[in-house]
């Protein structure tokens, strides 16, 4: 378990996470919602151990404060916002600089295998072999998904991992991203705007607002019209799609045109 215990972090003077008690447990995906400026960035960011806390982050018997960084790093694999490659390489070389602790002047075989086996599964394979910078935004963001998998991590924290992404590839990324967390048994925390995406994708939503944990739990509890208008600023009507699962639809102000 990964367990957040009285977590405040503040930048500077804007104090944006106050006194967060959240457990998260392994095989389940978790999304954390709220508007812009909310701090789901930032809680990202101090699990990874990037931002200063008080309280305190234990990952089983280790503590965040206690641990050396790198040690307390090498089990989570992170996905920020801005990830993404200057150099000229070729799709397979990034996804490969996953494994940087594993790699020699020569590749192993096997390590080779497995990478090109991950870009098989979310169907970047035909990608390896060119230069990452002609890609498109959604195909290099599918390219470091990739290479964060090669990690082999217990821990996922995807920033907005299908902000670059169409429909299609949103999809296909998500069901990647809920097969490996059940599969490997991992942790995975997500930050996500579409909130009718997140109630698809998620085992448990936490709407963060004004610094704190507005609401916690499955899709239907936290997805509530009355705290997403306060929160937002919107006004939203709250919907059912086929699998019984919410669907927020944003309303206009005025239906005039």
């Amino acid at each position: 378990m990964l367990v957040l215990q009285n977590l405040t972090v503040r930048r500077g003077d804007l104090t944006v996470a106050e006194h967060i008690n959240i457990t998260f447990e392994q095989g389940k995906v978790y999304t954390i919602l709220g508007p812009n400026g909310t701090g789901k960035s930032s809680l990202l960011k101090t699990i990874f151990g990037e931002l200063p806390f008080e309280g305190s982050i234990r990952y089983h018997d280790k503590q965040l404060e206690n641990s050396k960084l790198t040690t307390w790093r090498k089990p989570i694999g992170y996905m920020p916002q801005d990830s993404g490659v200057d150099a000229s390489l070729t799709a397979l070389e990034v996804v490969l600089l996953g494994r940087m602790d594993a790699l020699t002047m020569r590749v192993s075989d096997a390590l080779l295998a497995e990478a090109a086996g991950i870009m098989d599964q979310l169907g970047i394979a035909h990608l390896a072999h060119r230069d990452v910078l002609n890609l498109s935004g959604g195909q290099r963001q599918m390219v470091m998904f990739a290479q964060v998998l090669l990690r082999q991590p217990q821990i996922l924290l995807l920033d907005e991992p299908v902000s670059a992404l169409d429909m299609h590839h949103q999809l296909n990324l998500l069901e990647k991203v809920c097969d490996y967390t059940k599969h490997q048994h991992l942790i995975t925390i997500m930050v996500l705007h579409d909130l009718s995406l997140a109630a698809q994708f998620s085992d448990q939503l936490i709407l963060l607002g004004e610094g704190k944990v507005q609401g916690s739990g499955i899709s239907h509890q936290v997805l509530q019209a009355e705290t997403i208008n306060r929160l937002y600023r919107v006004n939203v009507e709250i919907l059912q799609c086929s699998q019984g699962l919410p669907v927020v639809r944003p309303q206009r102000k005025s239906a005039n045109r």
